[in-house]
């Protein structure tokens, strides 16, 4: 059952992306699908890192980040999904995927039956608990070989410095962690130029606030 919160607030239309405050070109909207080539997995556990490697693809129009996150995260389990096949499995439309309980299923019809949940983070920062859960969850997934999707608004700074604002909502993978989880890898499908960056996972708990993830 879809969540009230998650379905007021989970719209996630990429159209209404910002970067830096100002509206995003449509060049980067509808950017063509670009591949990369799949990187090795590496992991370190002595100093606490994993992560994994993605065929990444851009979204092909404004509005399909619910379907593009979708398809990077299973890319990485060495499956390709048609991204016009997920949309329609998950009633994305021009408004974008409703929630985050949207993409939940579809991701287990082709990983298994209920090996991903959906998490909510009602509040509009994350607290302690809710970034340690996120943590926690990001670091089983990722070392059972599955990225995570996570529903974000607003606008976050990456370790670069670099910030990454879609006022409007959108849909991201997380698909690596270092320093035990402190700080995760994203892979984004709404720019090829900005395919992947890392965040603090404190950074990245509050830019889901309000909407939820599925790990």
């Amino acid at each position: 059952m879809r969540t009230d919160i998650l379905r007021k607030t989970a719209l996630t239309a990429a159209g209404l992306a910002f970067t830096g405050g100002a509206l995003a070109a449509p060049a980067t909207a509808f950017a063509a699908p670009a591949e990369k080539p799949a990187v090795s997995i590496t992991t370190d556990r002595k100093h606490g890192e994993r992560e994994l490697g993605v065929r990444y693809e851009a979204q092909p129009n404004f509005y399909y980040c619910g379907p593009a996150a979708a398809r990077n995260a299973l890319s990485v389990q060495g499956k390709n999904i048609d991204v016009h096949a997920m949309a329609k499995e998950m009633g994305t439309t021009e408004a974008g995927t409703n929630s985050i309980n949207d993409i939940t299923p579809v991701l287990n019809k082709q990983t298994g039956k209920d090996v991903y949940h959906s998490v909510e983070i009602r509040d509009r920062a994350a607290d302690d608990k809710q970034t340690d859960k996120l943590r926690t969850d990001v670091i089983k997934a990722v070392d059972e070989g599955r990225a995570v999707v996570a529903n974000i608004a607003g606008t976050a700074t990456d370790t670069d410095g670099n910030s990454h604002s879609f006022e409007g909502g959108h849909y991201i993978s997380v698909v690596g962690y270092r320093d035990g989880g402190n700080t995760v890898t994203i892979a984004d499908s709404a720019n090829p130029d900005t395919a992947s960056y890392r965040m603090n996972i404190d950074n990245l708990a509050d830019w889901i606030a309000t909407r939820g993830y599925t790990a």
